[in-house]
């Protein structure tokens, strides 16, 4: 199993959510929510309104997000999913534990150092440079303040 920390649409309430529980493209079960150890710039780009994490670590906010923990088939639909490794990377990044969804659990799994974990992250280092100067966000909604709406894939030209 591995463990994906996902800060975009595929978060409990987004529009790609139903993927991560679709059992047909493997298992991922939700472990807590957390934040970036680093700083990263979580943008909202190109005419889809697509949410990216921009792999330049210092820049932005610490971006807050969900945990899983994933089977080798659901790693290898997120990584077609996610355009991996052309439109993003999955990279490992350090991810602090704000909260377990079983907080009795004594599994090795959930006993972090300091409450830190190394999680597979999709961010991105294959970004259009002008990318760097749009809004920073911590906290990705695709229904949230920013009115950039995020195009479903189907609905895409």
């Amino acid at each position: 199993m591995a463990r994906v920390f996902v800060y975009g649409t595929l978060k409990k309430g987004q529009p790609n959510y139903p993927h991560m529980i679709n059992g047909v493209h493997g298992t991922s079960q939700f472990q807590g929510r957390g934040l970036t150890v680093e700083k990263y710039p979580l943008v909202i780009a190109g005419k889809y309104n697509i949410p990216y994490l921009l792999n330049n670590p210092g820049k932005g906010h610490r971006v807050s997000g969900e945990i899983y923990s994933v089977d080798d088939q659901m790693l290898q639909f997120l990584d077609e999913f996610e355009g991996c490794p052309t439109m993003y990377q999955r990279t490992p990044m350090r991810v602090e534990v704000l909260e377990w969804e079983n907080k009795n659990s004594t599994s090795k799994e959930l006993s972090a150092i300091n409450n830190i974990l190394e999680c597979d992250v999709y961010s991105t280092t294959t970004y259009q440079p002008e990318w760097m100067h749009l809004p920073y966000y911590d906290d990705y909604d695709s229904f949230g303040k920013h009115n950039l709406l995020y195009v479903l894939r189907e609905s895409r030209e």
